[in-house]
């Protein structure tokens, strides 16, 4: 059934982003179909400003199977995370709540998109760790923004996995190399825009592995919500459009289980979030030859 929409797109939609012919392409998921609307590989301040002018470029849509998804983000300026930001993660890992958003970064070689790979070199790291998170994806410029007005720089959320290399992280005493490998921030499948979310603090999300249940909670658990977290950071640095914010994890993560529970070669790893969709990677091991 050809459902194609016949004219501009509304803003409220699951915008994705996937390879044809070597190019990255942007378009609309409607149902089990993506409706593509244009070559976009630009930056997302001008998104919102054509989507709404946009018309679909192809009479017959494509089936989501046929395609491979990018990342709905490929060249964020900045990776945003926030460590221990629910509180069942922080009891879990014994810690103390923290009384403002712990901040760190994840360098943009670590993204991947949906059915990417998530490699590491078993010489480098022997404790590949993973976290279901909310990704929240900016859309506006934003400095110094207040709390009340956060949520209009949202083009929206989407699903990601903060995979940690724990030997790194906590040998290091700091994150940023345990955070940053190459394919440790898988995002996607999509995003969906803000309109679509009612109430980002008030969704289900879980992680499995290979089909087994590992993190199960609800974005309820945020210590530090959404606007807080885009005002917080917008007095520090200024975010810009297509920067990510993943917003923390919560409790399940396979460090601070008895006995711990690493990421294996071959393994598969699937982050759900209610009403955005199911990112899914695979594991593979892979030794760097210097």
């Amino acid at each position: 059934m050809n459902n194609r929409s016949k004219g501009p797109f509304k803003l409220s939609m699951k915008i994705a982003r996937f390879y044809h012919n070597n190019r990255i392409h942007t378009g609309i998921v409607q149902g089990k179909d993506i409706i593509s609307i244009y070559d976009y590989d630009g930056d997302l301040s001008l998104f919102r400003l054509k989507i709404k002018q946009s018309k679909p470029v192809s009479e017959i849509p494509i089936p989501i199977e046929n395609i491979r998804f990018a990342p709905p983000v490929s060249r964020p300026s900045k990776i945003i995370a926030i460590g221990l930001n629910y509180h069942d993660h922080a009891k879990e890992s014994k810690g103390k709540a923290p009384d403002q958003p712990l901040i760190f970064a994840k360098f943009p070689n670590s993204l991947v998109g949906q059915h990417d790979l998530i490699c590491w070199d078993p010489g480098l790291t022997k404790k590949v760790d993973f976290e279901a998170e909310l990704a929240v994806i900016i859309g506006q410029k934003v400095h110094n923004c207040p709390s009340e007005k956060a949520m209009e720089a949202i083009l929206g959320y989407t699903c990601a996995n903060d995979v940690s290399a724990r030997d790194l992280q906590f040998g290091d005493k700091q994150w940023v190399r345990g955070k940053s490998l190459d394919t440790f921030c898988p995002v996607g499948p999509w995003i969906v825009t803000a309109d679509e979310i009612h109430d980002p603090h008030n969704l289900k999300i879980f992680c499995r592995i290979n089909g087994n249940l590992m993190q199960d909670s609800n974005t309820s658990q945020m210590i530090f919500k959404v606007p807080y977290l885009i005002s917080f950071l917008s007095r520090h640095f200024t975010l810009l459009p297509g920067d990510i914010i993943l917003t923390g994890t919560p409790k399940g993560v396979g460090a601070f289980r008895t006995p711990s529970v690493y990421l294996k070669d071959g393994d598969e790893v699937a982050v759900e979030i209610e009403d955005i969709g199911i990112l899914t990677n695979r594991c593979k091991e892979k030794m760097i030859i210097y």
